[in-house]
């Protein structure tokens, strides 16, 4: 961590920076923080601008020019009972543990929050959260996230979820975090073995192209694999990074190799500074349709749009409704069929 690329010159070690790429890290360092780790950083094309990796983390012009983004487009601070919990369903909470991540996504969801003291969580704001989820005996389901909990220390993380166990109405614990892909050294054989003792604990982590599954973040996922930790993976679907069917297709096989579940694709939200990674809905919904039939079932993650009423699937309508005493539906390659149900 304490190597990370935070500047133009420690940038040039990696890639051959555009004037774009460099006045852009200038330009927009009081908006949004410039941090890559070396590892990710290695994963880029040195030599092309467009490259998938290089897209996701390296500053554009293009974020400049985006009149319509929203700082907190899910509302997520009206929906916080107490500092950093979002509460959008009945039962689960997001907690947003700290304000900080191994690199700092350009399209990140919550931009608004990194490297803002207002939003760092001390200790005892922690136990602020804890406190209000130990009153509140409707939630079961905890998503640490933030930032990354991963961030923390073994013993910090411990501690948090030592917490949350001596809860008694908190049945699920799950962990959000980049870290498998961007730092997947972080995933020690010791993390994995504290983390084996909190079950039912799971993990959903976000690649986003091929590129990023590399030797390296199959071993982080197959550490906690095999500490009978799930592991899930949450992309989003971005604007000439992974909007074609063949990457996604390649990211979504290469995952299941992996042992790791695609779960949510997410699209992207109206974001200030996102505009040139949003994809038409439409667009992404013939995406995912296309995908059917073409790969394995569970090699199709669902296709969502999150909204400040929580997720809604965004599917192709393969159900077409009744005609008559027939239901009729669409099949993958295009085919009607009318399947007999009668009343």
């Amino acid at each position: 961590m304490r190597n990370r690329i935070r500047d133009a010159e420690g940038l040039r070690r990696y890639i051959d920076a555009t004037s774009e790429e460099e006045a852009a890290i200038v330009e927009l360092a009081s908006r949004f923080r410039f941090v890559i780790t070396p590892y990710f950083a290695s994963l880029m094309d040195p030599r092309d601008p467009d490259c998938p990796i290089r897209k996701q983390v390296v500053p554009r012009p293009a974020e400049l020019g985006d009149a319509a983004g929203l700082a907190d487009p899910l509302d997520e601070v009206a929906h916080s009972p107490v500092k950093n919990v979002v509460r959008v369903y009945p039962d689960r909470i997001a907690f947003c543990v700290n304000n900080e991540c191994a690199l700092y996504c350009r399209y990140c969801l919550r931009k608004r929050m990194v490297g803002d003291s207002e939003w760092t969580m001390q200790k005892k704001e922690l136990e602020v959260a804890l406190d209000w989820i130990a009153r509140t005996p409707e939630i079961r389901d905890v998503l640490l996230t933030g930032g990354d909990p991963l961030v923390f220390s073994d013993a910090r993380l411990e501690w948090l979820l030592t917490r949350l166990r001596e809860i008694p109405h908190v049945e699920l614990i799950r962990l959000g975090t980049r870290l498998p892909v961007t730092l997947p050294f972080r995933v020690t054989d010791e993390l994995c073995a504290m983390l084996e003792r909190f079950h039912p604990l799971w993990v959903n982590t976000h690649f986003n192209h091929p590129r990023e599954l590399t030797a390296d973040a199959a071993a982080a996922c197959d550490r906690l694999l095999r500490a009978g930790i799930p592991v899930g993976n949450q992309s989003v679907l971005l604007q000439g990074v992974n909007d074609d069917h063949d990457t996604m297709k390649a990211l979504c096989e290469t995952l299941v190799r992996m042992r790791v579940r695609p779960y949510y694709v997410y699209q992207a939200q109206l974001l200030e500074g996102t505009e040139h990674f949003r994809v038409p809905i439409e667009d992404g919904i013939e995406l995912f349709k296309q995908m059917r039939g073409r790969t394995s079932g569970f090699a199709i993650p669902q296709y969502v749009l999150d909204t400040p009423h929580g997720k809604v699937p965004l599917d192709h309508p393969f159900a077409k409704g009744r005609d008559g005493d027939d239901f009729v539906v669409e099949a993958w390659d295009g085919a009607i069929w009318r399947e007999p149900n009668p009343r």
